[in-house]
């Protein structure tokens, strides 16, 4: 099941239909759908589509070598191993100079750890060769660092080569949702929040079951896909997984600061396995939304940016020795259940963002949004702030099965004095988002003022 990905079609559509040589970079988290995206581009096109596993540099040239000669010479026609990089990428050029000529390199990484040279023998053979074909090149990488080493970083090999590049993010709830389409609006919330937008987890979802089975078969089953994701997500991408499965494990049970991530694990070096899972978009810094200067802010706090990598350590990981026992229905119906409203309230502030950002985008809005973010200092929080140039909207998000009241909104105006000086001269707008809709005393009390958005479940999803 492809969904969606649109834009990302339409971009890699524009490019190829340049009538120049282009050099595209993709990349993004693993699962997050790279190549099934590149396998839909390329239906239909006289395309040469290549994923680079971890085998040895002669192994991974007798591949590529064997996938030229089937577009040079036909299928079975010529089984040639190209005797160096070099006369493989002059081959292509070749293949490439009188009709355009797809060619995906995915997992490059795995190809530049196989051979440390390749990168510079790329940019020499796109220089000197490739550049004055046909080719559409695209590389494609998970890991953000090494593609910042050869491909994107000022000191990379073949920086100032390509002529476009996309970080691939999750899906949206509005295109995850549609992996459970069944689902009451309540459930694709709750869904959303245990499987996030990855599209490699919401494959697993089977939509004519309910959340709760798919939780329990394909999650919390022993030798369920998903049961050891994470496990194998730190194995292949990290030489020395144990510190940074600590540090996860640290910030999935609230150590969100720099120094309380290193009190909990005891690794001093801490910051270098922040940067690289970073890199790896398995978790995220985030800032107050009114800060000016992000990457100088104090305020910085560590999330894990997948949500279900929030799943895992909250429910999996650690009842891991029960699950092994085949204990699957306690820790179901004492933890999971119980808790799952609780846990989807981060996934409904994040959905609600979204709302926003779209909306804005289409005009819907009084404002076009600059920033939307969380805010808080040491006592107080908001959950969403909509910073525009001259405008801002403070939102409460409510996740919960009672209508909102007129306490909230007081509540609000409340904390609006505390981001005063943080919002300048800018008019300041309210918002409820609420999934149980609101009181009559609400409703009754804004019928005279226009500064306040009420927004329930179905307004939200639906728009």
């Amino acid at each position: 099941m492809f969904v969606n990905r649109l834009s990302e079609l339409s971009l890699l559509e524009k490019r190829f239909n340049s009538g120049k040589a282009e050099f595209f970079v993709l990349y993004g988290r693993r699962r997050v759908g790279k190549t099934e995206l590149m396998a839909h581009f390329c239906a239909g096109k006289r395309a040469i589509f290549f994923v680079s596993d971890l085998g040895s540099e002669i192994s991974l040239r007798t591949a590529l070598s064997s996938a030229i000669n089937e577009i040079i010479f036909g299928p079975g026609q010529l089984d040639a191993v190209y005797s160096s990089w070099e006369a493989l990428f002059q081959a292509l050029g070749q293949a490439a100079q009188k009709e355009r000529l797809l060619v995906v390199l995915d997992e490059f990484p795995y190809m530049v750890t196989a051979h440390p040279p390749l990168a510079s023998i790329l940019q020499k053979s796109w220089d000197q060769n490739l550049i004055n074909s046909q080719i559409m090149l695209v590389l494609c990488g998970s890991y953000i660092g090494m593609m910042e080493e050869t491909v994107l970083g000022y000191q990379a090999p073949l920086y100032g080569r390509r002529t476009a590049q996309y970080l691939l993010e999750p899906l949206q709830f509005k295109d995850a949702r549609l992996f459970f389409p069944s689902y009451s609006n309540e459930d694709q919330v709750r869904a959303f929040a245990v499987y996030g937008g990855t599209p490699a987890y919401l494959h697993t979802i089977e939509p004519d079951k309910s959340l709760k089975e798919n939780i329990q078969e394909n999650i919390l089953t022993r030798g369920s896909y998903l049961y050891d994701e994470v496990r194998f997500i730190l194995q292949q991408e990290l030489r020395e997984p144990r510190n940074y499965f600590a540090i996860l494990q640290a910030i999935a049970a609230g150590k969100t600061r720099l120094n309380e991530i290193k009190q909990a694990t005891g690794i001093d070096g801490a910051t270098s396995y922040l940067d690289t899972l970073q890199q790896l978009h398995l978790i995220e810094r985030i800032v107050p939304a009114t800060e000016t200067q992000p990457q100088k802010s104090r305020r910085g706090i560590y999330r894990l940016k997948d949500h279900y990598l929030r799943f895992w350590f909250r429910y999996v990981h650690p009842n891991r020795s029960q699950l092994e026992r085949g204990g699957i229905s306690p820790v179901l119906e004492n933890q999971v259940l119980p808790d799952i409203d609780h846990f989807s309230s981060l996934a409904f502030e994040e959905i609600c963002q979204q709302y926003f950002w779209q909306n804005g985008l289409s005009g819907k809005l009084s404002f076009q949004p600059e920033k939307i973010g969380r805010w808080w200092n040491a006592n107080e929080e908001i959950d969403l702030i909509v910073v525009g140039k001259k405008d801002a909207i403070l939102v409460e998000c409510k996740w919960s099965n009672q209508p909102v009241g007129t306490n909230i909104l007081a509540d609000l105006e409340r904390k609006a004095n505390l981001v005063e000086r943080e919002m300048g001269d800018r008019k300041i707008q309210y918002a409820l988002c609420s999934r149980s809709g609101f009181t009559p005393q609400l409703i009754e009390s804004l019928t005279r003022r226009s500064d306040t958005l009420l927004l329930d479940l179905n307004q939200i999803l639906e728009n």
